[in-house]
């Protein structure tokens, strides 16, 4: 379903399995209406004359909650005109919404790509937010700042290859839309985990559309840094029954999760869930990442609460969208990258996915800052740094280990906050996690945590700007941050952290034993005065040497201090 570029016009054609009617609606300086035809649960026409650059919407005709009065986006669109803006009319039956809505573009696909990915299992993963990661960046062009073409900046590339980056994540960059409590409180989405149709860019990250996406991604790749796409296939925008009709709400509702009783499931929190039991939805999430993949040439996808996508609506390790990637002969070769849990019932399952996925591991998370705050065991903080085996096996380890991401303290707020600080976002400091495993040390142990990190065995991540200290201030649910909050310091950043992070990353390079996600059992483990562990020491001793046969890692909670010797 799309829009499909033809010698002498375009079909247009969309799902909407219970419509009675759809209207595909063409944008010129005023609207035509041309009725479409049912085809089973597609509705099509093929229209003459029209090309490239076109601009589209549809709109649907039925029983409630169908309303003709709705512009609605193409789901598979790939090119929009404008951000989406939140409006009250988007959620007001029988108001017209076309000089609100997105119309989409018809797009000429770019010659296909398929590239075998950069990324390797043992390198660094830096998660970006696109928008705030150079807008204050001074030898970015203004003209750059906030987008994603500012990545292949020259600056940036070299402040990436220094601090030792395998591949970046780019939080989301399709298009998003504010939740609707944000505008009276003069707020913005500035995270993007609000997204309305998957394939469509976002106009205000990637203003060039897929081709800035593509050049970026091959610059990047020229100097043998990969790119991970953040996708959020577990809702969309259009939120509760009360919330925005956009696209798929007034085209093909029944891709919402419902209870039995025909209520909207909310196992994301976010008031709708995507039903994955659907084969619609899987298509179109299959559709997507062919689409990153062919025409921008990512090397995978990191999925936001990604238990959704094996629920039915319980969790399932054998979920059909698990096979369908699997069996895909583009797809299958991709790096897949799942948030292990959701907010519903039975949601967390690390450890879980299928062998050939990686996961985020909060585990090593939890266990890395409870060790450095002073009541965490040094047991714990050991089989995290040595690959986490007791969540993934004895084989290899298919965590991604991190301290800090978008989600949560920055890492230097982790060792200066004690309880989070959230009054900027206008929910009375309610938002946001009650209780995260931080103290107040005026900063004391960032060094420590990041040299941790760096001698963890298999993938790690760092989240942008925790290598130069970067704040919010303690703000750990900064979505709604677009301003100084989130954007990156990069006059105000520690240059003395950053080189000791560079100088981490060299170390980690000259050790391949430090990146290899097999878990070979060759590491051995020395008390401070350098005798073999006991069993007993485990549960006393504050320090412990981990020895591998190309390097030694010591950490010393008492000293605060963590040594990777090359042997």
């Amino acid at each position: 379903m799309t829009a499909t570029l033809r010698p002498d016009g375009t079909r247009f054609a969309v799902r909407a399995p219970r419509a009675e009617a759809v209207w595909l609606c063409l944008f010129d300086d005023t609207e035509r209406s041309i009725a479409m035809t049912r085809d089973g649960d597609d509705w099509t026409v093929d229209v003459a004359g029209v090309g490239e650059g076109a601009r589209y919407g549809f709109r649907a005709a039925g029983a409630p909650p169908f309303d003709a009065a709705k512009l609605l986006v193409d789901p598979h669109a790939v090119t929009l005109d404008r951000a989406f803006v939140q409006d009250p009319r988007l959620a007001e039956y029988g108001a017209d919404t076309a000089d609100l809505v997105p119309r989409a573009i018809v797009t000429a696909p770019l010659p296909a790509l398929d590239l075998p990915p950069m990324l390797q299992p043992g390198g660094l993963i830096y998660e970006i937010n696109v928008r705030g990661f150079a807008m204050l960046h001074p030898d970015v062009p203004e003209a750059l700042r906030g987008t994603v073409a500012a990545l292949a900046h020259p600056a940036i590339i070299a402040h990436l290859k220094r601090i030792g980056v395998s591949a970046v994540e780019l939080m989301p960059i399709v298009a998003w839309i504010d939740e609707r409590h944000l505008p009276p409180l003069g707020l913005r989405n500035a995270w993007g985990y609000n997204p309305v149709v998957p394939m469509a860019l976002d106009p205000r990250v990637a203003p060039g559309g897929i081709a800035e996406v593509r050049d970026t991604v091959a610059a990047l790749r020229r100097e043998g840094i990969g790119t991970i796409l953040d996708l959020v296939f577990n809702h969309t925008g259009e939120s509760d029954v009360m919330g925005p009709t956009l696209a798929l709400r007034g085209l093909d509702d029944a891709a919402y999760a419902r209870a039995p009783d025909g209520a909207l499931i909310n196992d994301t929190g976010t008031g709708n869930t995507l039903d994955f039991a659907q084969a619609s939805v899987r298509a179109l999430v299959c559709d997507t990442l062919r689409h990153f993949v062919t025409q921008a040439g990512v090397d995978g996808f990191r999925f936001d609460l990604a238990t959704i996508m094996a629920r039915a609506p319980g969790f399932a390790a054998d979920a059909p969208i698990f096979a369908e990637i699997a069996a895909d002969p583009l797809l299958s070769r991709r790096i897949m990258i799942a948030e292990p849990w959701d907010p519903g019932p039975g949601g967390y399952r690390l450890g879980q996915f299928p062998r050939d996925w990686w996961e985020w591991n909060d585990r090593y998370r939890d266990d890395v800052r409870r060790f450095w705050r002073g009541d965490g065991a040094l047991g714990a903080l050991a089989t995290r740094i040595a690959g986490s085996s007791d969540v993934f096996g004895d084989e290899r380890t298919r965590g991604v280990s991190f301290i800090a991401a978008h989600d949560g303290f920055t890492l230097r707020d982790t060792a200066t906050y004690s309880e989070r600080r959230n009054h900027a976002n206008g929910e009375d400091n309610r938002d946001g996690h009650h209780g995260e495993i931080a103290w107040a040390r005026n900063g004391e142990g960032v060094r420590a945590m990041l040299a941790t990190l760096y001698a963890t065995r298999g993938t790690i991540m760092l989240c942008a700007g925790d290598e130069f200290g970067r704040t919010q201030y303690g703000n750990n649910n900064a979505y709604a941050q677009d301003n100084a909050t989130v954007w990156l310091d990069w006059d105000g950043r520690d240059r003395a952290l950053e080189a000791f992070v560079a100088d981490l990353a060299a170390l980690r390079a000259a050790c391949p034993a430090l990146r290899d996600p097999a878990l070979r059992h060759d590491a051995r483990w020395f008390c401070r005065d350098g005798a073999p562990m006991r069993d007993a020491d485990w549960d006393t001793a504050d320090a412990v040497e981990m020895r591998l046969p190309e390097v030694s890692v010591t950490i010393d909670r008492a000293a605060g201090a963590v040594a990777i010797v090359p042997r």
